[in-house]
């Protein structure tokens, strides 16, 4: 029998219904990997877990150097496969996304541009890179192909943490003046604590103020005097260097508004300040991350002379209440990622914000080697210190 055109299409089409109509509804399935290190970064946040919550993504492989640790977080995340390089699994396996687990930064850029090269999405460890040359690089990677990658910052991404941020814009705590972070102020004080911890805390700063700062000043003291080159050391994990037991930074705002970060190395150690202060001309917002990282505690002084009040809950607040709260706060992170991917869009937790927190970490330290107020995004790329110690050596 001949079918026109118009049959065959109208046939073509009620075959393809009738077949979808017998095998369901199904869901698009995604196939993930996953990049870890035992023995340089391990796995950051649970990240391994990143995908274990989606029914329409299915984690097939692990990569890790170290044989007994891949064995063991294998069989933790419930995978198969295992490889001891992580090319040849992107090689082999093709994936859609990767978890990049390690929390240190020394191989973020070869693990990024492995995975842009394979044409796969994805979701890393913060911070984002060691240096911003680096970073640029990785980010241009995945944007040339148009891939979607989100970094974990997971208390931005907190419902009360959200929610929050609705009641500041409509006026809670009235016109914004400032805004004040604090890193935790244990052992790392200072330089680590600002590129370790701040990296939620900048992004924090960032989320409340509608983007990035312009300009920033900053003093950097070690032990009561002026840090120098001299000072400058890596850190206690490969995240490249630091400087500094002391870090007081003040950032400019396009909007005239001031945000401020400080760490400091004290006798009391960590005093649970972790977190970031909103001012506005009617009253606070506060917001802490506890130890254990296992919430976020926010809460509001709806006092124009920010004193003599009593701190409330949110009105209309969340439950906050997260029986996994790794997996659960990474969860937010990854339904947003496979949102983004289908409605061909930026990550709301992209990695393009952990360029621009980590630029505001290299803005402190550039601004310490300049002596003066430096200008946001940073015209030099590479690392402010490492430049500093070697022209210090040159000299």
């Amino acid at each position: 029998m001949h079918l026109n055109r118009r049959q065959f299409i109208a046939g073509s089409s009620m075959m393809a219904a009738a077949a979808t109509s017998a095998s369901g509804l199904e869901k698009k399935k995604y196939k993930a990997c996953i990049i870890g290190d035992s023995k340089m970064g391990g796995y950051g946040h649970c990240i391994q877990y990143a995908f274990a919550l989606r029914d329409d993504v299915a984690t097939v492989a692990l990569a890790d150097p170290d044989e007994s640790g891949r064995t063991r977080h294998a069989k933790e995340v419930g995978v198969e496969r295992t490889y001891a390089g992580y090319r040849e699994m992107l090689e082999k396996e093709r994936p859609d996304l990767v978890a990049v687990a390690p929390r240190w930064t020394v191989n973020h850029k070869d693990y990024m541009l492995a995975c842009a090269e394979a044409g796969a999405h994805g979701f890393i460890e913060k911070p984002f890179c060691d240096d911003l040359s680096n970073g640029d690089e990785m980010v241009a990677a995945i944007e040339a192909k148009n891939l979607k990658w989100a970094i974990a910052f997971n208390f931005r991404g907190m419902p009360l943490v959200q929610h929050a941020r609705r009641l500041v814009e409509q006026g809670l705590i009235g016109t914004v003046l400032e805004a004040r972070g604090r890193g935790k102020e244990d052992r790392r004080a200072g330089g680590e604590d600002l590129i370790v911890l701040g990296a939620h805390v900048l992004d924090l700063m960032r989320f409340f103020m509608g983007g990035s700062p312009i300009w920033c000043t900053a003093d950097i003291t070690d032990k009561g005097r002026a840090s120098t080159a001299a000072n400058v050391r890596q850190a206690t994990e490969p995240l490249g260097p630091i400087v500094g037991d002391r870090v007081h930074a003040m950032y400019g705002f396009p909007n005239g508004v001031v945000g401020y970060f400080d760490s400091m190395l004290n006798p009391d150690g960590n005093g649970g300040r972790f977190g970031i202060d909103i001012y506005g001309t009617r009253g606070i917002l506060s917001i802490r991350i506890p130890a254990g990282d296992s919430t976020v505690r926010v809460q509001c002084l709806e006092k124009s002379t920010w004193s003599d009040g009593a701190w409330k809950p949110l009105p209309d607040a969340p439950s906050v209440e997260m029986k996994d709260p790794h997996r659960e706060r990474n969860r937010i992170i990854t339904d947003d990622l496979i949102a983004a991917i289908e409605e061909d869009r930026r990550p709301v937790f992209s990695v393009q914000d952990g360029l621009a927190s980590w630029e505001m970490t290299q803005a402190v330290f550039d601004s310490c080697v300049q002596g003066g107020r430096v200008a946001i995004p940073l015209t030099n790329r590479k690392h402010p210190l490492d430049l500093w110690t070697r022209s210090e050596k040159s000299s």
